[in-house]
């Protein structure tokens, strides 16, 4: 009897746990395309906010074309430079993890 109550309880925190860890990563997701898509926003702000979100990220291949497009595509300096510091902190920062290999390709 007892038993077949704690297994009970512990199934349901299981169940909790995993509904839990499921919406953070939609609403993780959801944070990421809209930070992506602010980035080519008619607002200066936003596409600043978007630059600092983006910059807190994991650096990533993908995140470093997106960057290119977006310094080809921006029209204002200032925030063309701030890309431009994020992109050559994720590039180092590539460098560096994927080791020797990539001195010799690079």
């Amino acid at each position: 009897m007892r038993r077949g109550r704690i297994l009970r309880i512990v199934g349901l925190i299981a169940l909790i746990a995993g509904a839990v860890t499921g919406i953070s990563t939609l609403v993780v997701r959801d944070q990421i395309t809209r930070h992506r898509r602010d980035l080519f926003s008619a607002s200066t702000r936003q596409r600043l906010a978007a630059l600092g979100y983006l910059a807190g990220l994991a650096a990533s291949v993908e995140l470093v074309h997106l960057l290119r497009d977006y310094v080809a595509w921006e029209p204002r300096s200032l925030l063309r430079r701030r890309a431009l510091q994020i992109i050559e902190r994720m590039e180092r920062h590539l460098r560096q993890s994927a080791g020797p290999r990539a001195e010799i390709a690079g």
